[in-house]
């Protein structure tokens, strides 16, 4: 399991910040089609939601109160999950990527937690949830280069790679990934979070081949 912490950056603003974590090794590969149909049956659910009540879930509202004590502005930069609910309250969906991929916005989706995905064998060294210092930038999954300032983000030895909002085309999950490290950030205390860790472990297993696995509660 790798070796990681969260920095007073974060616990200072944000003491109830916690990260649940899944490692293990997947099989990377286009959607089943039983795994598509629950995820489909979660969109159109919350598709009945309007979009001036898709940032109101309770734990895109931590989330977004998180944002605002490290100071970046929760509506310029909005975490994943409030983006992928406004879309489907748009009805516009979502894009289907891969397995590994799809399972974890859909976690997302479901929980109102922001997630993130990586492939292990592009995060070098131990891994660091730190507030990204003023003038951090990276190139974004399917973005332009972007801001991450004061952002939660999670930094190894050659720097930023992941947060809430969007992550670093770096450890992107690719056809070639075998090993995955799944993040849960998490601002409210994490309640019920291993249940989640096991619910994420049982579709990976059954929809990505995953096994290996290590669990953690990062606090």
């Amino acid at each position: 399991m790798k070796n990681i912490s969260i920095d007073s950056s974060i616990k200072e603003r944000c003491p109830e910040a916690v990260l649940g974590v899944l490692q293990c090794k997947v099989a990377v590969k286009e959607d089943d089609a039983l795994f598509l149909e629950l995820l489909n049956d979660k969109i159109a659910e919350l598709a009945e939601i309007e979009l001036s009540q898709a940032n109101k879930r309770e734990k895109i509202q931590s989330t977004r109160k998180a944002y605002k004590a490290l100071g970046k502005d929760a509506n310029r930069y909005r975490c994943s999950a409030e983006a992928m609910c406004r879309r489907i309250s748009k009805e516009r969906g979502l894009y289907y990527i891969n397995n590994v991929v799809d399972i974890n916005n859909y976690l997302s989706i479901k929980t109102g937690y922001s997630m993130g995905t990586y492939d292990l064998e592009q995060v070098q060294g131990d891994i660091l949830w730190a507030r990204a210092p003023e003038g951090t930038a990276y190139q974004g999954i399917g973005k332009d280069v972007l801001n991450i300032e004061f952002l939660p983000a999670l930094f190894d030895e050659k720097g930023p790679f992941g947060n809430p909002t969007s992550d670093n085309t770096r450890a992107m999950i690719t056809e070639k990934t075998k090993e995955i490290v799944m993040v849960f950030y998490v601002f409210d205390g994490g309640e019920g979070l291993l249940e989640l860790l096991k619910e994420a472990e049982t579709l990976l297993q059954e929809f990505a081949g995953g096994y290996d696995f290590k669990e953690e509660i990062v606090e």
